[in-house]
């Protein structure tokens, strides 16, 4: 036992830092502790810098996020323009056979994720995040500038699998500090300005690589440019490279914190902060999956995220086929169903981020993943475009809520030296399960189509009336199970989790029954 000291006044922090200490450190500082010296005390506070503008706190939560949120915004055009492009030099490059071409190329940006996002998510939890961010942006602008001057599918290939190594350490790495610059009542708002980021910047970047064609045609009269090869796809790439530019000038501006040393050490007990052998690396990438299991609320977040997305992914490959062989209305009803999914997913982002305060996250989590299925069972159900349009809006409702809400969840129950790898991993399955989604859902149709044909003539009757039963009608019914199936077992998990709880913190009682049953 040692006698009680008084403790002395802490320091008055300089403006605008916080400086945030640990429980333990909070209750008693031992007054003749010896200072860190690699210690950088963790900012959370960036949001309380004086003079920042009042609607850059409402909106984005604080200053640096705000700028971390523009060098998302460039990053993201950049990512579109870049994909499209590279879709368009592949059709061009692989004359012979462009559709193989497009195939073996979009492969390569989606299967290294399988095999180095986890290494990676080890990495960013080990390394200065913001460097990391700097480096990525500057790695994929480096590989676009060569892009043009390729002329061969396997270099294409090549430089997709480089870009997409560089894009797998910046997203955890990004997701990682957001908690970090931001009050924890803004996760979920500055959570859905993310999504408008990720996805809002498709349309304008499609409207930019249209327009590209013309700014190729006029610079391609300037003889001293004809060396840069100038076309529209090379035109995209040349932007593109100056959008990675742009987010790494932004990134290295940010006063992001970084973990201190005797974070890494606690985190780290090898002892190595930047050395990793593959021993390391397993047993930190285990130690992160362990968590995922182990904890209820970022099991669920996985489940309902990652096995829903098996049933909704199977909506894009199946929707220009609902749309012409059950709906009779061909593309433009496909472009109307795109159309009511966006608005559904505006309306439930715009929502959230209204009512973030008041909401119990963990119930609107599983309750979106629950009515996303009903919701796609509906449409599926539907003859007539317009309802099936209403109800595909309450998917994209619900499709918005579950990702804001999902990547709040983590932010908020995932420690700093973790995050990294978590969000690696969300990663690595979302990967997984939307390329289950694409291949099995056409082939789910064929196969239900034959059956339904064979066996039933491609018509039921349901209470007295005559029900169309093609192939993708009954693949979008289990599409839609498949979701509510993700739900239950979210809640499911929820609920062991506050069960343990329960048993933990107190003895169990009424109220506490009846909290596990609601």
């Amino acid at each position: 036992m040692t006698s009680p000291v008084e403790e002395p006044s802490p320091p008055t922090p300089a403006p605008g830092i916080s400086v945030e200490l640990a429980p333990e450190a909070a209750a008693v500082a031992p007054v003749d502790a010896a200072p860190d010296a690699d210690a950088t005390p963790e900012v959370v506070g960036p949001h309380d810098r004086a003079g920042q503008p009042a609607w850059v706190g409402r909106i984005f939560g604080s200053r640096d996020f705000f700028r971390l949120w523009l060098a998302q915004v460039a990053s993201a055009t950049g990512d579109w323009i870049g994909f499209l492009a590279i879709a368009a030099f592949a059709t061009r490059v692989g004359a012979g056979s462009p559709d193989v071409a497009v195939s073996v190329v979009m492969a390569a940006r989606i299967a290294p994720g399988f095999f180095l996002a986890p290494v990676g998510g080890v990495l960013v939890d080990r390394w200065d995040r913001k460097k990391v961010m700097v480096v990525c942006d500057l790695g994929r602008a480096a590989t676009l500038a060569v892009l043009p001057f390729l002329d061969t599918v396997w270099g294409l290939v090549l430089a997709s699998l480089v870009l997409e190594v560089f894009t797998l350490m910046w997203s955890p790495a990004k997701e990682a500090s957001v908690p970090n610059l931001v009050p924890e009542e803004k996760l979920t708002s500055v959570n859905s300005l993310s999504l408008v980021a990720a996805y809002g910047t498709f349309p304008i970047a499609s409207l930019l690589f249209a327009f590209l064609a013309t700014v190729a045609v006029w610079l391609g009269n300037i003889p001293v440019l004809h060396f840069l090869s100038l076309n529209q796809e090379a035109v995209g790439f040349y932007v593109d490279v100056f959008t990675f530019l742009t987010s790494a000038f932004i990134i290295s501006r940010l006063a992001l914190p970084h973990l201190t040393r005797r974070e890494r050490e606690a985190a780290h007990p090898e002892g190595q902060d930047l050395g990793v052998t593959w021993g390391q690396a397993f047993r930190e990438l285990k130690e992160g999956w362990h968590f995922i299991f182990i904890d209820p609320v970022v099991r669920a977040v996985m489940i309902g995220l990652g096995t829903g997305l098996i049933g909704g992914g199977m909506l894009v490959p199946l929707g220009p086929v609902f749309a012409r062989v059950v709906l009779k209305s061909g593309t433009a009803g496909f472009g109307l169903l795109v159309t009511g999914l966006g608005v559904g997913v505006a309306v439930g982002v715009g929502t959230l981020s209204i009512l973030q305060n008041r909401i119990p996250r963990t119930k609107v989590f599983s309750g979106a993943v629950l009515l996303a299925g009903f919701a796609l069972m509906g449409a599926a159900s539907m003859s007539t475009l317009w309802l099936a349009m209403l109800f595909v809006g309450v998917v994209g409702v619900c499709a918005g809520g579950v990702y804001v809400v999902g990547f709040t969840l983590l932010h908020e129950n995932v420690s700093n030296d973790l995050r990294g790898r978590i969000f690696s991993a969300l990663y690595t399955l979302v990967r997984l399960c939307i390329l289950i989604a694409f291949a099995l859902g056409p082939l789910l149709s064929g196969l239900l189509d034959n059956l339904s044909e064979r066996y039933l003539n491609s018509h039921v009757g349901v209470a007295g009336l005559e029900v169309s039963v093609p192939g993708v009608r009954l693949t979008l019914w289990l599409a839609g199970l498949i979701i509510v199936g993700a739900g239950v077992l979210s809640v499911k998990s929820l609920r062991a989790g506050l069960r343990r709880s329960a048993a933990e913190h107190a003895p169990a009682d009424e109220d506490t029954d009846a909290e596990i049953r609601t």
